[in-house]
């Protein structure tokens, strides 16, 4: 992320596109001064402009920086999504950084997210995986949802699931969007936030 400064915001737009290489409409900016002069004269503005690949450095530094401070060699593989960024890990000691149940993953997410949303000044959608856990495991998310979504559609029984992190609820509910008579909702607070599926009538679902 760099700092700009010139009369308008256009003006530091076309010259930080120019510099990263990229069009205007893939750069972001946060204003962080600006001047109104006599008549119009000697304004200035000033502006953070990042874009996309500006994040995945960070982030490449961010891990660097931190298994680095704990002496763990790591592989770090980042994917741009739509949204963000997926960023998957290797190491030794997978099974310590996954924690038990992945909690120690889930925590871990949180402050990597925390420290680029605060950088950038944005919300930002980052995922961290180690050694594609997440990807199994959104997998095996799917296929329970399912499972118990039919369940559900035969016994007309609402099913509430164990907590889970927000990106596990998360394709819990986009797994379940579509489905008929099925609908999810997420309740609790903190740590005991779950999703529960519940069965809807068809006059419950035209609104």
């Amino acid at each position: 992320m760099t700092n700009y400064t010139a009369k308008t915001i256009e003006e530091i737009l076309d010259i930080a596109a120019e510099e990263k290489g990229v069009s205007k409409e893939e750069l972001f900016y946060n204003i962080t001064d600006e001047k109104k002069g006599l008549l119009g004269i000697g304004n200035s503005v000033s502006a953070d402009v990042f874009c996309m690949d500006d994040i995945k450095e960070f982030l490449f530094d961010y891990l660097g920086a931190f298994f680095t401070g704990i002496e763990q060699d790591i592989e770090v593989a980042i994917e741009e999504t739509e949204n963000g960024f997926i960023v998957n890990l290797n190491a030794d000691n997978n099974a310590v950084l996954i924690g038990k149940a992945g909690k120690t993953l889930a925590a871990f997410n949180t402050v990597v997210r925390g420290a680029v949303n605060t950088e950038f000044k944005k919300r930002i959608d980052v995922l961290i995986d180690i050694n594609h856990y997440k990807e199994e495991r959104y997998a095996k998310l799917r296929s329970m949802a399912k499972r118990i979504a039919k369940q559900v559609q035969r016994s007309h029984v609402d099913a509430e699931l164990d907590p889970m992190p927000n990106d596990e609820r998360k394709v819990i509910h986009q797994t379940l969007n579509d489905w008929h008579n099925i609908r999810t909702e997420s309740e609790g607070e903190g740590s005991r936030r779950h999703v529960c599926i519940r069965y809807v009538s068809k006059t419950e679902t035209v609104e």
